[in-house]
């Protein structure tokens, strides 16, 4: 049986927490990790709808991208409704893990899911929240080890490149040492010259996860002293940022841009904030997931004909109209298209990775609005 930590070990090399928003609580909220999983289900949100569900299809493990506690509990009762579900989640043993604003900002995330959707295309971020520059480990071990070093190098983060994980060179020669007195050496003897076949690995990674692949790497090795370095990569950096802006093939009518989104999303309504100077047609498009109206002004400065955002407040409306750019509102709800998505992406993990679990899409609706 699979741990609940092996399937986040590998859910955090695609989507780490320290991507996250400052303030951003990301993370495990309910339960452990260090148990055996069976059942994994994802959910938009924690709600007590969804907490019955996860109980009756015996959920293990419950991945949301709203985190359940966004604000401090100043009481855990099971009279209110709000927070008995809290203690039904600890009750049943169902863990819950909240992946937020970092699965707004990396790529392959919910904001280029909302592009892909939507047919925008030659995309670059909205708004830059990232610079992470990168480095590269160069270990020295025996051959017959170098197979089982690469895959912990890929478990603890080290490989990935774009769209690819798991990348590495190796390069093979001959190792040489001779042990001192002290040394309780797992090749040679005393004293004597030793020479033994061995590769060399090479892995970039983000400075952030050096501790963790470090310590994974000398853990693994079979080495009394594992012999590697470390390179600052001065050609290499990997920029992350919040919301997307692209363009689509071909200019659409407005009215018919309007119409597209709402039929891609499946909404019954939308809200419309019509610039008081009319725009006729959209090509440029900007999207941020969530409730992205505080980026506005950088959808004006990246020349988009339209941003797409929800929770619009009303006075912000006001500001927005006076721009001459047009302005919709979804609905905070269409980020549930990440619920298919990334059962889509567990169960891709799953085939490579050989494991025996099952993912789950929730199947309840947490959108408290309705249009009459």
């Amino acid at each position: 049986m699979m741990q609940g930590s092996e399937f986040i070990q590998r859910f955090k090399q695609y989507c780490p927490e320290w991507l996250a928003e400052d303030g951003d609580p990301v993370g495990l909220h309910i339960g452990t990790l260090n148990k055996n999983v069976d059942r994994i289900m994802m959910s938009l949100d924690v709600r007590p709808a969804v907490v019955e569900e996860a109980i009756a299809k015996k959920v293990d493990l419950l991945i949301v991208k709203h985190p359940p506690i966004f604000r401090a509990i100043t009481r855990l009762t099971t009279d209110d409704v709000q927070t008995k579900m809290y203690a039904d989640l600890i009750k049943h043993d169902i863990a819950v893990y909240a992946a937020h604003t970092n699965m707004d900002i990396i790529s392959n995330g919910l904001n280029d899911w909302f592009c892909e959707a939507l047919e925008v295309f030659d995309t670059d971020y909205l708004v830059h929240t990232h610079t992470v520059k990168m480095k590269k480990l160069a270990v020295y071990i025996p051959q017959s080890d170098a197979k089982k070093m690469r895959q912990v190098l890929a478990e603890a983060g080290a490989g990935i490149q774009g769209n690819y994980h798991a990348t590495s060179f190796t390069l093979n020669g001959t190792g040489r040492f001779t042990p001192n007195d002290d040394a309780q050496p797992t090749i040679g003897t005393a004293n004597v010259p030793e020479q033994v076949q061995e590769s060399k690995i090479e892995v970039i990674f983000p400075e952030t996860r050096q501790t963790e692949i470090v310590a994974a790497m000398v853990k693994a090795h079979p080495y009394e002293e594992p012999a590697y370095d470390i390179y600052q990569l001065d050609n290499l950096t990997e920029k992350f940022g919040i919301g997307r802006v692209g363009e689509l093939k071909e200019a659409l009518p407005t009215e018919e841009f309007i119409q597209k989104v709402k039929k891609v999303f499946n909404l019954e309504g939308l809200r419309v904030v019509y610039p008081r100077t009319a725009k006729e047609s959209i090509k440029r498009v900007a999207i941020c997931g969530g409730s992205g109206e505080k980026f506005y002004r950088e959808a004006l400065a990246a020349n988009a004909d339209v941003y797409i955002t929800g929770d619009v407040y009303y006075h912000t409306a006001h500001d927005m109209q006076e721009t001459g750019m047009l302005v919709i509102d979804p609905g905070h709800y269409i980020e549930s298209l990440c619920k298919e998505k990334m059962v889509t992406l567990f169960n891709q993990w799953k085939n490579e990775e050989d494991w025996d679990v099952e993912f789950l899409v929730s199947e309840t609706s947490t959108d408290p609005f309705s249009f009459k």
